[in-house]
């Protein structure tokens, strides 16, 4: 009997292990996350000849990570998932390097270009969620999922402080925040000499090959944590991204945007200390459907008022609503595949998910600067997007529903 439980609880000690190691990454390396999305749009439109490319930088943040998605699962797949990110941190450093470049010498192109690089961390974060699972017996595995999750609860207080202490500390404004995102690049990679996951052994000749991406794809399940999974990431970024450049086109000060954005991380990160537990309890199908709703509600807050408590409210509301939303997406996905088709699965859905994120953050700009002639107006078209989105998330929630569940 005790080898018994010995053999069982082994898995999850490595995975206790590994899910530290990556909750501490979540917490310091994803500090530069909120700090970049804080400050990205303010830089961007003080260099931008164009008002409506103020989110450009965070546009090209998520365009390298959906280019980017698909190789790092590649090379994870192949080398383990240590290497992975160690070029994310990597991408991160040299992105920041160059986005620092790009404000000493007022060069937008040049910025641009370092926001890209930068995607490559932004890529490889998103992959801490699957790491956390690699190890983790059935049970735990939703749960660890959202432990790693919750790391960014630190970063959410972290991130906003570090800019109100850089963003004005040097001549060029926004310079010292981006020299800090570089020290915490080339700090933070050294955490993850301590991860313990092995690289995935390599198949057989005649090892299952699993099903292709298109088989997948058409897999009732996976199709549908992926169309939830990008709905949430897409609509919190919509909205977030704008958020700053409401706050502050309304009136308030740059301090106030940062307090609104640390409001909505710790919102994005604090329930994660138990959304595993409810997806556990509840199924994964139910806690998306709780997702999709409180996001509606965050549009609905923003469309009542243009007040500094309306931006805290409907920013809070959008972080929960994509916590709720996004893991428990994370959660279906994970169990719908084959082990051999993990890299596959994975590497796809980050593709699907940021390929939409970057098409919300490039409408983010044009919508809240270009699509009325106040930012009252233009807050207002970012909120009423959300809609449609919605609509087709919930609809393909129902949809698998109201489907004979799969063997």
């Amino acid at each position: 009997m005790s080898d018994t439980r010995l053999s069982l609880s082994a898995p999850d000690r490595r995975a206790r292990r590994n899910v530290t190691v990556l909750v501490m990454a979540q917490a310091f390396l994803g500090a530069q996350m909120p700090m970049i999305f804080t400050i990205g749009g303010l830089a961007g439109q003080s260099l931008a000849s164009n008002a409506c490319w103020a989110t450009l930088p965070i546009s090209m943040i998520v365009l390298g990570s959906m280019l980017t998605a698909t190789p790092i699962s590649a090379v994870m797949q192949r080398f383990g998932r240590r290497t992975g990110f160690f070029i994310g941190a990597a991408g991160g450093a040299s992105g920041a390097a160059i986005g620092a470049a790009g404000l000493m010498l007022a060069s937008f192109p040049l910025f641009l270009l370092g926001s890209l690089l930068t995607g490559i961390y932004m890529s490889a974060q998103g992959f801490y969620r699957f790491a956390a699972a690699d190890t983790a017996s059935d049970s735990f595995r939703p749960k660890a999922i959202s432990y790693v999750l919750a790391g960014g609860l630190a970063s959410a207080i972290i991130g906003p402080q570090l800019v109100k202490v850089t963003a004005q500390s040097m001549v060029v404004p926004f310079l010292g925040t981006y020299l800090v995102v570089i020290a915490i690049n080339l700090i933070g990679a050294l955490l993850f000499l301590f991860i313990d996951i092995p690289p995935p052994p390599a198949p057989d000749v005649d090892a299952p090959k699993g099903r292709s991406r298109l088989e997948l794809l058409r897999t009732p399940r996976i199709a549908v944590a992926i169309i939830c999974a990008l709905v949430s990431y897409a609509l919190m970024n919509l909205m977030m991204t704008s958020a700053p450049l409401a706050v502050v086109g309304c009136g308030f000060a740059t301090e106030n945007a940062a307090d609104v954005v640390t409001g909505h991380v710790l919102a994005m990160f604090v329930p994660s200390f138990f959304t595993g537990h409810l997806v556990a309890r509840f199924g994964a199908e139910r806690i998306v459907a709780l997702g999709l709703t409180i996001l509606a509600a965050a549009g609905g807050v923003g469309l009542a008022g243009v007040a500094l408590e309306n931006f805290f409210v409907a920013l809070i509301l959008l972080g929960l609503g994509w916590n709720f939303g996004f893991i428990g997406a994370t959660a279906m996905l994970a169990d719908a595949h084959a082990p051999e088709e993990r890299g596959r699965v994975q590497g796809m859905n980050d593709l699907l998910v940021f390929g939409g994120v970057t098409v919300a953050s490039l409408a983010s700009g044009g919508l809240m600067n270009c699509s009325g002639g106040s930012p009252q107006e233009g807050w207002a078209a970012v909120n009423l997007a959300m809609i449609p989105f919605l609509a087709l998330a919930g609809g393909a929630l129902i949809w698998l529903a109201l489907r004979p569940r799969e063997a």
